[in-house]
């Protein structure tokens, strides 16, 4: 048991892999046992699940920096950001950094059939290649699931501002990166990694002027959802809520929980915490600082020496991937250090 931030959580000594799967604070895991266990006994309702959408709609919110009506709910980022895609125009020119994660590039790769083109180029290149005209849509992940990297923000809004749409992907970042997201067109996030959910819960925060309509509507689309099980005509709710999936009940329990929690705290201390550590392991790895949560190891047998001494990590793009969260403390980064030598 370690206690971070004033809450306890369950999370064993060296677990550094919160890029792949976020450890909830005890007190959401005990939601979400509640939960089941009116499940398991036949007490559950559907309609006492919308108040654990909204709250964690408002949470998702609150971390973007936009109004909760702007916001819609999915299970997956790849879902999320299919619809996206989907409401492109035919034609359109989407540009995208070399190696990033697929469920941010597949979903406008699939589209080649409207037309649509996907550039890849280095994430460092993207801003100045966005900036030089040609492209109607950047989508890029705000830190790289693969090595930590982060995409240079304030260009990117300045290519926003030059009237390119900018699609957002940041399920490695919300959570411990201090970042105002609020600018663009959409951003999207999985719940389960640094928000620290049960996997299959997803929001999606869309500005007002970027219109989508979703080839995946369904009741829970509707202005009024209870009212919208049968039939037609087609009553989609006024706002992002049109936008929505049928929600994964018990994943949002969880999240209704959390993303309140996660969203109250002090965001720049949490990512002084988070990459403080994380650079500590690059200073005696002899790397350079870069203030990212998530490390790439790439020496040689780093995850199989890591995983002998008891360290938790990920294999991603020929490296041993590291990352911290709030829950990790000096001595995971000693951990590390001994036992990569």
């Amino acid at each position: 048991m370690r206690t971070a931030f004033d809450h306890p959580f369950d999370v064993p000594d060296g677990y550094l892999n919160t890029a792949s799967i976020g450890i909830p604070p005890a007190f959401a895991a005990d939601a979400v046992e509640a939960a089941i266990r009116g499940w398991r006994t036949g007490a559950g309702r559907p309609p006492a699940f919308d108040a654990p959408v909204t709250t964690a709609r408002a949470a998702f919110a609150r971390l973007v920096g936009v109004a909760t009506d702007r916001v819609a709910i999915g299970s997956t980022v790849s879902g999320l950001v299919g619809i996206v895609a989907a409401g492109i125009p035919d034609g359109s020119r989407v540009l995208v950094a070399r190696g990033d994660f697929t469920s941010v590039t597949w979903p406008f790769a699939a589209q080649h059939g409207r037309g649509v083109t996907v550039e890849e180029v280095e994430l460092d290149e993207l801003p100045g290649r966005a900036a030089a005209g040609g492209v109607d849509v950047v989508a890029v992940s705000v830190v790289q699931s693969a090595d930590g990297r982060i995409v240079d923000l304030p260009a990117l809004r300045a290519v926003r501002a030059g009237g390119t749409r900018v699609v957002l992907d940041a399920t490695q970042s919300a959570g411990w990166f201090d970042a105002d997201l609020s600018w663009a067109d959409a951003v999207v996030a999985a719940g389960y990694k640094w928000l620290m959910s049960p996997r299959g819960v997803a929001w999606m925060a869309v500005r007002e002027d970027f219109p989508l309509v979703s080839g995946q509507a369904g009741w829970y689309a509707a202005a009024d959802p209870w009212a919208g099980v049968y039939g037609l005509p087609l009553r989609p709710a006024p706002d992002a809520r049109a936008l929505d999936t049928s929600p994964a009940w018990y994943s949002h329990v969880g999240a209704a929980a959390v993303l309140p929690w996660v969203a109250g705290l002090d965001r720049a201390a949490v990512q002084a915490h988070c990459g403080g550590l994380a650079d500590a392991v690059r200073a005696g790895l002899g790397m350079e600082p870069t203030g990212s949560a998530i490390v790439a190891v790439r020496a040689p047998d780093a995850l199989a020496r890591l995983t002998a001494a008891g360290v938790v990590s990920s294999a991603r793009a020929g490296a041993a991937r590291l990352s911290f969260y709030v829950y990790n403390t000096r001595a995971d980064v000693d951990a590390v250090l001994e036992a990569l030598g």
